[in-house]
């Protein structure tokens, strides 16, 4: 079995060791490197590119959303996936992570166990964008967020498709988009796959994004 590689950023040593630990005791997660602020987190990344990357939201030097912009800017690095860590269920900065690049967001008193689930479903190319906090932060975004820049190639894609996309927007999952639907879980996945080639959205969370700066994501 391939082992995840995870590098952690965070000011605070406690944390970083607490997150250590944890990982560390799983078989297929293995902590690649630490570091105590997002200029020195950025260089570790360019050094080992991990798999994903916990990084604190508010850091010394270079803040969270720093670190993503040099993420998301640099090539080289498109394979990394960046987990927004904070401690409150609105940050104002969530929504400029997410803006920004991060595959997802994790409060700090997550338990234990769905922290480490989050890494897996992020490594294997999903996001954190499911959960009821978390839908409650794709609603403010939405409200919060610009309604101007449609993506430019959102006409590329197929009615169903963009019906689907504005189901994703809402943060419901596959299972549940394709409830409303009366479709199956597989066909959902099918169209948000295409979806996500046509737009060339990096994964799952950046799909939400261009939906909502696109105007869409208006379901019930």
């Amino acid at each position: 079995m391939t082992s995840v590689r995870v590098a952690l950023v965070d000011d605070q040593p406690l944390v970083l060791m607490g997150l250590s630990t944890l990982i560390g005791s799983e078989d297929d997660l293995t902590v690649v490197g630490e570091a105590h602020d997002g200029r020195a987190g950025l260089s570790m990344i360019r050094r080992l590119h991990p798999d994903v990357v916990l990084c604190d939201i508010r850091m010394p030097v270079l803040d969270g959303l720093g670190l993503l912009a040099e993420v998301a800017a640099d090539p080289d690095l498109s394979g990394v996936k960046v987990v927004v860590l904070t401690t409150f269920e609105l940050d104002e900065y969530v929504f400029e992570a997410l803006r920004a690049g991060a595959s997802g967001f994790l409060l700090k008193d997550t338990e234990p166990e769905r922290l480490l689930d989050a890494i897996r479903v992020v490594a294997d190319g999903g996001s954190l964008l499911a959960p009821s906090v978390t839908r409650r932060v794709i609603e403010q975004f939405g409200r919060v967020g610009p309604r101007a820049r449609v993506h430019p190639r959102l006409g590329d894609l197929t009615d169903r498709e963009r019906e689907v996309l504005s189901w994703v927007a809402t943060g419901r999952s596959n299972a549940e988009i394709a409830e409303q639907l009366v479709v199956s879980p597989d066909t959902v996945r099918t169209h948000v796959s295409r979806a996500m080639v046509k737009l060339h959205a990096r994964d799952r969370a950046q799909l939400v994004v261009f939906a909502l700066e696109s105007g869409l994501g208006d379901r019930p």
